[in-house]
């Protein structure tokens, strides 16, 4: 099965941090599935590394205040259309992230509180009928 997942969850430095956040089950996904890697914010146009960003009453704004929601809109459109291009039906995405985040992201007061809610791609994707897995999760795909 064609899965997409977040870079940074495969070791790929595309974080806001300029870092990667590889997940020790990588070597077993593989053996099951088809791994499609995907950045949105790096497909929005984003760079690497790049200030911090919450959702913030519907509009994804960074610790200085600019306002980044369309850059990750068009991020997570790209990522819909590699989605529907591979026949992907499930993502596997990094949690609390404003873009991928499922379930449950920061507040967007940079204060660290975590509400629930999802992020941009993943509202998205759930959207459009994919599953939307995070890091905590990969137990029910393997």
């Amino acid at each position: 099965m064609n899965v997409l997942i977040s870079g940074c969850l495969l070791g790929i430095n595309c974080r806001y941090d300029g870092k990667g956040n590889l997940i020790p089950e990588i070597s077993e996904l593989l053996k099951k599935h088809n791994l499609i890697p995907v950045c949105p914010e790096q497909l929005g146009g984003l760079v690497t590394p790049r200030e911090a960003a919450e959702i913030r009453n519907g509009r994804v704004v960074t610790k200085s205040g600019i306002d980044i929601t369309e850059e990750f809109t068009k991020g997570a459109l790209e990522v819909l259309r590699l989605a529907k291009l591979y026949g992907c039906t499930v993502a596997i995405l990094k949690e609390r992230s404003p873009s991928c985040g499922s379930n449950c992201r920061y507040d967007g007061t940079f204060s660290g509180t975590l509400i629930a809610g999802d992020g941009i791609t993943a509202e998205l994707l759930k959207e459009n009928g994919i599953t939307v897995y995070g890091e905590s999760d990969l137990s029910q795909l393997l």
